[in-house]
């Protein structure tokens, strides 16, 4: 792979403040003002998350098409490191949003890295437990956050609008269907007196809030320490980071039916994309960190979990590989899986076509890649 990294300074090619036609979504438009780096139309952005009170996160470019990279165009553009703990990423209305939570902000940027808006939660007492994960509707942004509070956030400004509380305790994954958002109440700490130490206390809980009235509507039960939600065809997906069953627990919910909850099996990642939900089940030797992975997919449309991998001829080392990230380009289908190190190094990028033909990998150009969004 040719790797090379962009002049800074370059004339965006169609000029500051130029709009670019996007397909890769329901956003019509992107801007790239300001950006002091010439991008090509075909974009990649990778979170990389960082490592807890190290000041590491960042964000990471690739061009799909011929392979350039800049380990952190975040700080390129902005003159400013993200942040502690880069921990959500997504695409809305031709912006990205970018969640940081040991840092508790979110801050919105254009399509070529360049923040426009940041708002800081630290001095909101309901909302200083951090920021977790984002989704986005109807010109809202709508986060979790520690302490058991969603917050409604307008797009545009990044304003808070108004927050739910009383959801549980540290929530996590997020995600929209049918105007409803379903949320992962996760755990609490609890302090215990008889030993004089602190208790994880898993939930059990999902919940479930009409974004018409911005009201809980109801609490779903599912296997406890509820984790990461996807949404496909109408229908939600859920990983529970079960640490007591033999692997985290994979959970399919039916919005259509009552939202009923039934369990597909193990999975510790997943992503979605064209009516298959992708999944690894993950499973580590803590003592000597090596994994050993098991891919296999949900098929929606015939509404089968397939033991088989849809990966092709995926390189070996892949099998033994920690995971931290799948996620799946919208437009095209190409999958990518990053593995991480943890805090001993960059993390690795591994990219697939939609058939599982693999492409090539490269360095994440930061620890612990988180996410992925994409412009076409």
């Amino acid at each position: 792979m040719r790797i090379r990294s962009f002049l800074l300074g370059a004339l965006c090619t169609l000029g500051l403040g130029a709009m670019m036609v996007s397909c890769g979504d329901n956003d019509n438009e992107w801007d790239d003002g300001d950006s002091k780096v010439e991008l090509p139309d075909s974009r990649v952005y990778i979170l990389n998350e960082g490592s807890i009170d190290s000041n590491n996160a960042g964000i990471a470019f690739y061009d799909p098409q011929n392979g350039d990279f800049i380990d952190d165009i975040f700080y390129r553009q902005n003159e400013s490191r993200l942040g502690d703990t880069g921990q959500s990423m997504i695409r809305y209305n031709g912006s990205i949003y970018v969640s940081v939570y040991g840092s508790n902000y979110i801050a919105k940027l254009n399509a070529a890295c360049v923040q426009e808006k940041r708002t800081l939660f630290s001095s909101d007492p309901d909302l200083r437990g951090g920021v977790r994960y984002i989704a986005a509707e109807d010109g809202y942004i709508y986060a979790s956050f520690y302490g058991g509070i969603v917050a409604k956030i307008d797009a545009a400004t990044l304003e808070v609008k108004a927050k739910l509380n009383g959801l549980g305790a540290n929530l996590e994954g997020v995600v929209i269907c049918d105007d409803n958002l379903y949320v992962a109440n996760s755990y609490e700490i609890v302090f215990n007196p008889a030993t004089n130490k602190n208790d994880y206390v898993y939930k059990k809980e999902v919940k479930v809030i009409d974004l018409k009235t911005f009201s809980l509507k109801e609490t779903l039960t599912v296997a406890q320490n509820p984790n990461k939600l996807v949404e496909e065809d109408d229908n939600v997906f859920l990983i529970s980071w079960d640490y007591f069953d033999e692997s985290y627990v994979l959970q399919f919910i039916e919005p259509k039916n009552n939202n009923k909850v039934s369990k597909l099996g193990y999975a510790t990642d997943m992503a979605a994309g064209d009516d298959v939900i992708y999944l690894v089940d993950s499973r580590t030797d803590w003592s000597t960190r090596i994994s050993t992975n098991t891919f296999s997919y949900y098929d929606i449309k015939a509404g089968k979990l397939v033991g088989s991998s849809f990966l092709k001829d995926a390189p070996a080392e892949l099998i033994n590989k920690s995971i931290s990230m799948m996620s799946v380009n919208p437009e095209n289908g190409d999958i990518y899986i990053g593995t991480t190190l943890f805090a001993d190094g960059n993390g690795t990028m591994y990219r697939f076509r939609k058939d599982g033909t693999f492409v090539e990998k490269f360095d994440c150009g930061g620890q612990n890649p988180k996410a992925a969004v994409f412009f076409n």
